[in-house]
């Protein structure tokens, strides 16, 4: 069985984890904010925006955290197609609860909503998990990894809840360091389910190196963090609050 270091043993990588993990969960709440104001069919493009942000931070951080990842056998690559699907997979079920949130504010449509990010936080790091391409076989303990989803969901619903009930910027950022933790602490949780087993140095399949992974991972985070940043800037909440109002009492005006 490869020995396995513990996961937090360099501690630069979870701290920048961490750090994309926080950017993404800001920007996608503050883009999840506009969109409860706006309404799901005006505020589409801050759905994207807050779907991007946050899937793509969420993936970030697993990925830059598993540059932690020690092992005996060196020789740790990952599947091309596997990668791209888990990306796809936290973008789309974090952009289908924010959907779902934003249409019905009930606290059924709020649990339904964190259930489904949450699972979809949760398959995001699982399919990143079996895109790993190593020797020997992966074991997961079943307790952990139900433990890990767990998170995920509560995560994933605080982090909604926190749209709909907190108005202030402070306390959205506040929630913001809650959630990237929680994101964090389900990697970790995850990571510690998982042993391999097996013979060290077995043949093993093609795919990208880590370092292949993370460039470009770096390089279109950069890129969705700087465009939704400028918009966010460009479009204060308060903003678009009072010309959301403007245009409510016009036609009434209007129409006397």
């Amino acid at each position: 069985m490869p020995h396995h270091e513990p996961l937090w043993s360099d501690s630069i990588y979870p701290l920048i984890a961490y750090l994309i993990a926080l950017t993404g969960s800001s920007l996608g709440l503050s883009c999840a904010r506009r969109v409860q104001l706006m309404g799901h069919v005006r505020g589409r493009g801050w759905l994207t925006g807050g779907a991007f942000s946050l899937g793509t931070g969420i993936w970030g951080m697993h990925f830059v955290a598993m540059l932690g990842y020690r092992s005996s056998d060196a020789g740790i690559r990952y599947d091309p197609v596997l990668t791209l699907l888990s990306w796809a997979v936290a973008v789309t079920f974090v952009g289908i609860g924010m959907l779902l949130v934003s249409r019905r504010t009930t606290r059924q449509s709020l649990l339904f909503s964190g259930l489904l990010a949450g699972a979809g936080i949760a398959a995001m790091h699982y399919l990143g998990m079996a895109a790993l391409r190593m020797s020997g076989r992966r074991v997961f303990e079943g307790g952990t990894v139900a433990l890990s989803v767990v998170i995920a969901v509560v995560a994933a619903t605080a982090a909604l809840w926190a749209t709909l009930r907190l108005t202030s910027r402070t306390a959205r950022f506040a929630a913001s360091l809650v959630m990237a933790f929680a994101i964090s602490g389900m990697h970790y949780t995850g990571m510690m389910s998982m042993t391999s087993a097996g013979a060290v140095g077995a043949e093993r399949a093609g795919g990208m190196s880590p370092i292949s992974v993370v460039v470009p991972l770096t390089v279109g985070l950069t890129l969705i963090v700087f465009v939704v940043s400028f918009a966010v800037l460009m479009n204060p909440v308060g903003d678009l609050a009072r010309e959301l109002a403007r245009q409510q009492v016009a036609p009434v005006q209007a129409g006397n």
